[in-house]
């Protein structure tokens, strides 16, 4: 009995000692070393084209450039009949319908160009393309636990992520490849205990300059497991 008691302990604290060998920076570091070892995230300069699927809706087709040097960010959406410029350069917004610079109110309200909504797109595609490195954002706290995780059946380590009050209210976690600290999956909850949110399961990568940026995510929500879609990143290329 005695002999089993010392097994029990020692897979129980070889468990935990497996969690708390390393602190939440330092994962985060390692996980940074393996998707982005150059650092060149905050210096790039290039464009990606997405594809979005979703039930029972046409394929969205999105072209995200980024050029974080100059603050300049735009996306050209291409769905049905209709192509949709947003451009954000140092804070003033512009945009194109079907080529045109002008529009009726009615066409303003059904594309949502307006300025909040494209500097609201910015902030999108640089969350998630840029994850992990995003995680050293200022506002960001990260909890200095490491979380020992099962999710789908998958071993991962795991961190928990909230904002300043100015920055964001969900609760984040992400969770990484114990071997290799490649971000595989990531989940939010607007409130916690009711379970709700989403999560986004992450597939393939794909070089982009130096750096490996997941290549498929996919979007579930939390409480009903339902599949709501995925976003396909097809093309990457550097702008020189």
């Amino acid at each position: 009995m005695r002999k089993y008691y010392i097994v029990a302990l020692f897979f129980f604290f070889g468990v935990v000692s497996f969690g708390q060998s390393i602190t939440a920076d330092q994962l985060l570091e390692k996980s940074i070393a393996y998707h982005d070892p150059n650092r060149v995230w905050n210096t790039f300069t290039g464009s990606l084209s997405i594809t979005a699927t979703r039930p029972n809706a046409p394929d969205r087709v999105s072209l995200i450039t980024l050029d974080h040097p100059s603050q300049y960010f735009s996306m050209t959406i291409t769905q049905d009949s209709s192509v949709t410029t947003h451009v954000l350069e140092k804070g003033t917004c512009s945009y194109r319908l079907n080529g045109r610079s002008e529009f009726s109110k009615e066409e303003e309200e059904k594309y949502r160009l307006t300025c909040e909504r494209t500097h609201m797109m910015k902030n999108y595609y640089s969350y998630l393309y840029g994850l992990p490195m995003k995680l050293k954002d200022p506002g960001t706290v990260l909890e200095p636990a490491v979380y020992n995780k099962t999710f789908k059946g998958s071993q991962y380590l795991a961190l928990k992520v909230t904002y300043d009050a100015e920055v964001g209210k969900d609760t984040w976690y992400f969770y990484f490849n114990p071997g290799t600290y490649a971000l595989e999956v990531y989940q939010f909850y607007h409130d916690e205990t009711k379970n709700d949110g989403e999560y986004i399961l992450l597939d393939g990568l794909m070089d982009v300059q130096t750096m490996k940026i997941p290549q498929n995510r996919s979007w579930y929500t939390n409480k009903e497991n339902t599949f709501l879609g995925a976003d396909l990143l097809t093309v990457a290329k550097e702008i020189k």
